[in-house]
């Protein structure tokens, strides 16, 4: 049997998946990324590779595609592509039906629409900023002292929502601490983070050419405050994907991977 591997190496968190020659997921890996790439992409090839039965290091697998920020970093592989590419073919994979992205990444937002194939018909991202992101909700969840999933739900319990006006992350910090010190409802709170986030990703997914679904991709995918604010913004079916959405870049490097990789042994 023939293994073909995917890194996606990105700043908050690593992701790794590993596929067999028919395309069946035989391992998934998302760690905390280190501050040195290299490292980071080696435990999570490390990790995946163990979970596999014949597999004993990154360097048997057939082939392999890095892909993130740290693409470039990752040991043994034979190539490495852009993950809005990687994003386009995990979602496609994993349901054929979405034509529409909204990737929230750890530093940035992308909206990215896909073709028939599962190749990117085109994009839109917001780097400049880091409001909307993963580490925007890890501040704000840090600002709320609660986990990040806990903040997730919080917002579903709102019967009012309070605007949030910053447009900063910092700024945003220092408004909700504000407001949490002026005693305001702290579900009321969350729900107005939720809709600012769902507002600043309106471009993207109109960029992205989404009319009537979208799916998310990410850690913040599994946010459900999030998904019912973009919902209510873009008044559009938010899909839910049958695997785990952070792991979507990976899993778009592994799919691609096992493509050349038996074009390759071909």
């Amino acid at each position: 049997m023939n293994y073909f591997g995917g890194c996606d190496v990105g700043s908050t968190y690593t992701k790794c998946v590993i596929l067999d020659e028919n395309g069946k997921m035989v391992a998934a890996v998302t760690n905390r990324s280190k501050i040195n790439p290299v490292q980071s992409a080696k435990i999570a090839l490390d990790d995946a590779v163990s979970q596999v039965d014949g597999l004993t290091e990154a360097k048997e697998l057939t082939y392999l595609v890095g892909t993130g920020y740290g693409r470039n970093k990752v040991p043994f592989a034979d190539e490495n592509i852009s993950e809005i590419s990687c994003h386009a073919m995990g979602v496609h994979v994993t349901n054929p039906n979405v034509r529409a992205i909204i990737d929230i990444g750890g530093q940035d937002v992308k909206g990215i629409a896909i073709d028939t194939d599962g190749t990117v018909k085109n994009f839109a991202m917001n780097d400049k900023c880091a409001a909307g992101t993963g580490r925007f909700y890890e501040a704000m969840a840090n600002a709320f002292e609660m986990s990040l999933p806990e903040f997730s739900k919080l917002s579903l319990k709102a019967k009012n929502t309070i605007p949030i006006t910053a447009q900063c992350t910092v700024f945003a910090e220092s408004e909700v601490i504000s407001l949490v010190g002026e005693g305001k409802p702290m579900e009321e709170i969350a729900a107005g983070i939720q809709l600012a986030v769902a507002k600043r990703c309106f471009v993207m997914a109109k960029k992205a050419g989404a009319t009537d679904s979208i799916t998310l991709t990410g850690g913040c995918a599994k946010n459900d405050g999030l998904k019912k604010a973009i919902e209510k913004v873009l008044k559009i079916k938010v899909v839910e994907l049958s695997t785990d959405p952070q792991l979507m870049g990976a899993l778009g490097a592994a799919e691609y991977a096992r493509q050349k990789g038996r074009v390759k042994k071909a």
